[in-house]
């Protein structure tokens, strides 16, 4: 569950499988929503993945899109990012739970790999007695990026 596919097709080809499972059909328009989620790099809105899609399907609506992240959601396909204030995002390259670190000023989302969480998990289970089925960790911050353009934040220079 926890294993990352080697490279994107092989991520599409799970995702793929997955919906064939449960009688779904496979549009070309699906298909280049599961390219996009596949690669799991920018953790895309709706939104993001349409402007996408609509490079190779002009016609494709964000109906389309909102549906089939719903369903890939559904199937344990995406991992939903979401925020009261902005845009949910989708991680469709790890569809479990997993830490993400979320730049407070362009809203950039990186994985940050720790693996000590796996032992965390456990601790976590054994000191409450529940079964731990889902996590959600994420770190905000200011990225590299932004603090090169934009200068440093009042508390850094106090």
């Amino acid at each position: 569950m926890n294993t990352r596919p080697s490279t994107t097709q092989q991520r599409i080809d799970q995702m793929v499988a997955k919906l064939k499972a449960h009688d779904c059909r496979i549009t070309p328009q699906r298909l280049a929503i599961l390219r996009i989620l596949a690669a799991g790099e920018d953790h895309p809105s709706v939104e993001m993945v349409h402007e996408r899609v609509k490079h190779e399907f002009p016609t494709t609506s964000i109906a389309t899109v909102y549906k089939t992240v719903h369903l890939l959601k559904q199937i344990n396909e995406v991992v939903e990012i979401a925020f009261p204030d902005w845009s949910n995002r989708y991680d469709g390259g790890k569809p479990f739970p997993h830490p993400h670190v979320i730049c407070i000023r362009c809203r950039k989302i990186t994985d940050p790999k720790l693996g000590f969480l796996k032992n965390m998990t456990a601790q976590v289970a054994a000191e409450t007695g529940f079964d731990i089925v889902e996590y959600r960790l994420d770190f905000f911050g200011i990225c590299a990026d932004c603090k090169e353009k934009e200068g440093p934040t009042k508390e850094e220079l106090t």
